[in-house]
């Protein structure tokens, strides 16, 4: 198989974390460069079915996108340790967190990563009103999720999950706009402090192909 993808870029580093966490080092990794557009080319776009990394391309040539439905199949394919659920109503709990996290949390802080920095303009002209209205949705998930880490060590099911990986993910690209959560929230960035340790915390952050 290959993973088609880009440093740092947080989708893309939801996958990169999970093989990570997985120990799984036999997918080839294929670099796509967004800021020359290389993932707007016909021939990417063909694989891809649209110009978003990342994409899991099989043997046979086949591909799926979407980092969650990647991480699902991955899963699948390679079971442990689970991140997703071992039984229904703990996959239920992960995959509710996971959804809150992306839909609240990680894309407003893309969007807003996107319309403030300068250098991803070749991505979307720059919209500060834009990126700030996203910014406050994510602080309100943020506050959220402090108040939910205050009697738990992680987001759902009692454990390390992908809810944590999408969450985290999200929130550390803000980093490129030298964003950081508020202080007051203290669970949660007790929370970050613990993500930033684990050893995958890095993968995705200089992929290479």
């Amino acid at each position: 198989m290959k993973l088609y993808t880009t440093p740092m870029a947080p989708n893309p580093r939801r996958v990169a974390w999970l093989l990570a966490e997985k120990g799984v080092d036999d997918i080839e990794v294929v670099t796509v460069n967004l800021l020359t557009g290389e993932h707007r080319t016909p021939d990417y776009r063909a694989k891809a079915g649209s110009a978003h990394v990342p994409v899991l391309e099989f043997d046979d040539g086949g591909c799926i996108a979407e980092s969650l439905a990647i991480c699902r199949y991955l899963e699948s394919l390679y079971p442990e340790p689970n991140l997703l659920g071992r039984d229904p109503r703990e996959t239920a709990e992960i995959e509710m967190w996971t959804r809150r996290a992306e839909l609240y949390l990680a894309n407003p802080m893309m969007i807003s990563v996107r319309f403030e920095h300068p250098a991803l303009s070749a991505l979307e002209p720059p919209n500060p009103e834009v990126g700030a209205y996203n910014r406050a949705t994510a602080e309100r998930m943020m506050k959220s999720l402090d108040r939910r880490l205050a009697d738990q060590e992680w987001i759902a099911a009692g454990r390390f999950s992908l809810a944590d990986i999408v969450a985290y993910t999200g929130i550390d690209f803000g980093r490129l706009v030298k964003y950081r959560p508020s202080k007051d929230l203290v669970h949660l960035n007790r929370w970050r402090e613990a993500m930033k340790a684990r050893p995958a915390a890095a993968a995705g952050m200089s992929m290479a192909g």
